[in-house]
């Protein structure tokens, strides 16, 4: 059947062929949603009536924004993975009923979140130092992205639903055709109609919305055990237990890691607005960057879960190897082409001389060793995908949040440099890729033992 043809065999055969497979049309779809932030930073960083301060209202947002929705975007980690696990035990039933406890839980959180984004945007922004005449257009754009939340609830959830299938393509369908129509309502709406930030978040809502119906066709019309019922939503008590048991301390991992990010970017107001918008700009090249591994992250995560479930553990360990090699060596390359290139990067979203110094200061400080990042982000996956998912989420919170809080409150106090701000990044990174993948070796000798293996 067609659709059985989207299903790939994670149990079987080679894997770095697929791993790539599923890994490069996801990384394609994570950077196609990113660059609905990035299309609005470069159009009102060119277009806006005041350009720094519409690129700094946009750009400040994005901790806000991630801070508030990480922890579900967590949560559909965890409906990956128990599906994932459903289908590698050959259990067609349970895994339908993973897939509407999973969409059921999507609309709940988004819809919550929407109400939240509301509420909070106006606290939030002041409390982190927003500089005055950036917070109007701040708050304008946060209140307006926040009635699209069920929308991004709807297809991260539905994406991971795909995955656990194999089918990354998809989705990057949908990113493709409603990334290309929010660059086309953003030029519109900032250029012909003058509503700046608030034209973009607009295009951005609508562009969300797009993708997430798509997806949730696409589930209705699938003809797998990952086929969406309306009549079948509901919470289904064990299902949502064991998604959250998976999905909350991946999701808490990321609210607190958005949490620190916030504490930074508080710190990073007091610099200014040419320096809030510069490094607004270099964050989409990070993000960028960050995407390549996230895909290899995936990756793990699913085939990982796929493979515990059928009880294939040396699998495991090879999956988790390519996949730590494929994140650091693209890692490694595209972070260095937005360095080396950085001159031409930042004049792509500002034409702003002060403004670009700073981005390009932010780029060669953070970019440089930003493969160092796959080490955690990989043995965590990894973790996650045989059921560990407290483990990571512990180290990752004091390797980078508590530490970043820390250098904040001490280090960036005492030298009030852009500079030595951005060094938190790499050496955060350092110490929490040493502490995950310590803790992946020790846990991989007691829970995939070789003698194990199944024939």
């Amino acid at each position: 059947m067609k659709s059985e043809r989207k299903k790939m065999d994670m149990l079987g055969g080679t894997l770095a062929d697929k791993l790539l497979m599923f890994a490069i049309p996801l990384a394609a779809s994570s950077i196609l949603q990113q660059l609905f932030n990035a299309v609005d930073v470069a159009v009102v960083g060119h277009f806006a009536a005041e350009t720094a301060a519409a690129t700094a209202a946009v750009g400040c947002n994005g901790p806000v924004i991630n801070l508030i929705i990480n922890l579900f975007v967590g949560i559909s980690v965890g409906a990956n993975v128990v599906v994932s696990n459903f289908i590698g035990a050959g259990d067609r039933e349970k895994a339908g009923k993973a897939v509407h406890t999973a969409m059921t839980l999507a609309v709940i959180s988004g819809v919550f979140l929407l109400f939240l984004g509301l509420v909070i945007s106006r606290p939030v922004l002041t409390a982190m130092n927003t500089p005055e005449n950036v917070l109007p257009y701040a708050l304008q754009y946060l209140r307006i992205y926040a009635l699209g939340m069920p929308f991004i609830m709807v297809y991260n959830f539905g994406s991971a639903i795909l995955r656990s299938i194999g089918d990354t393509k998809r989705p990057l369908f949908c990113l493709v055709l409603s990334g290309i129509i929010n660059a086309c309502l953003n030029l519109f709406l900032v250029i012909v109609f003058h509503l700046d930030v608030a034209g973009v978040a607009i295009a951005t809502v609508i562009s969300n919305m797009i993708s997430s119906i798509m997806v949730w066709v696409f589930l209705m019309k699938e003809k797998s055990e990952v086929r969406l019922e309306m009549k079948r939503l509901g919470l289904d008590r064990s299902d949502l237990k064991r998604i959250l048991r998976i999905g909350v301390p991946a999701g808490l991992q990321s609210m607190v890691f958005s949490l620190s990010n916030v504490i930074i970017q508080s710190v990073l107001n007091s610099f200014g607005t040419q320096a809030v918008a510069g490094s607004a700009v270099a964050l989409n090249y990070e993000n960028f960057s960050y995407f390549v591994v996230s895909a290899f992250t995936q990756a793990t995560v699913t085939f990982t879960s796929q493979n515990y479930g059928a009880g294939n553990y040396a699998r495991c360990r090879k999956i988790f190897r390519l996949c730590l090699t494929m994140a650091i060596t693209a890692a490694f390359c595209m972070s260095w082409i937005f360095v080396l290139g950085r001159s031409f990067f930042t004049s792509i979203f500002t034409a702003v001389p002060e403004v670009q110094e700073y981005a390009m200061l932010r780029m060669t400080t953070v970019l440089i060793l930003y493969c160092v990042l796959s080490t955690y982000e990989i043995g965590g996956a990894a973790l996650r995908g045989i059921g560990y998912s407290m483990t990571p989420a512990l180290f990752t919170i004091f390797g980078t949040c508590v530490f970043r809080l820390i250098w904040a409150y001490t280090v960036s106090h005492a030298f009030h440099d852009f500079r030595i701000l951005m060094a938190v990044y790499p050496v955060s990174w350092i110490l929490t890729g040493i502490a995950v993948l310590s803790a992946y070796f020790i846990i991989r000798r007691k829970v995939l033992p070789v003698a194990a293996e199944k024939s």
